[in-house]
């Protein structure tokens, strides 16, 4: 059995991934679908999270880590909708640490630091070659750094990406 500091960790970010945005009238012509119904003065993206991708992530041999700008209000909106016990949440350094480099996701050194060295895969909408090549020359363990589609969240074809990666390790 892995343990804990040897399992990987998967970071989740929200919009896009979870809360999909972006797509024309011609891709979704009713709107979104909508899985959860919001009461008054709730959040009507939350409506686009789709429950039946908390027991999916969860099933995943890694640990699940909040990336998101959202920080613990991750655990406090999503968990419940996704089924998910609190997730352990990346804080985000103020931007005064320093430009980035030219290309780098802002959030990939902090995830590098945070992983500790462990392997690790990040499910994100913004994620491009850049941020591949600058993990994959810093980072000493595996690593998967995956673009969702933020117009459609994260698919089937996502998560068996993520699978597919976790059982190589």
């Amino acid at each position: 059995m892995i343990s804990s500091e040897q399992r990987p960790l998967l970071f989740l970010d929200v919009d896009g991934p979870l809360i999909p945005f972006g797509a024309t009238r011609e891709q979704y012509p009713q709107g979104y679908p909508t899985f959860v119904p919001q009461g008054p003065g709730a959040n009507p993206l939350l409506a686009r999270v789709d429950p039946a991708l908390g027991p999916r992530l969860l099933a995943l041999p890694c640990d699940l880590v909040w990336a998101t700008t959202w920080e613990s209000e991750a655990n406090d909106s999503l968990t419940p909708l996704l089924g998910l016990p609190r997730l352990p949440v990346v804080t985000w350094p103020e931007p005064s640490d320093g430009p980035e480099p030219a290309g780098l996701h802002w959030k990939t050194r902090t995830l590098v630091d945070w992983s500790a060295g462990r392997p690790f895969a990040w499910l994100d909408d913004e994620i491009t070659d850049r941020d591949r090549v600058w993990v994959e020359a810093r980072h000493p363990a595996r690593s998967l750094l995956h673009r969702v589609d933020p117009r459609r969240g994260i698919t089937d074809a996502d998560l068996a990406t993520v699978e597919a990666w976790l059982q190589v390790g």
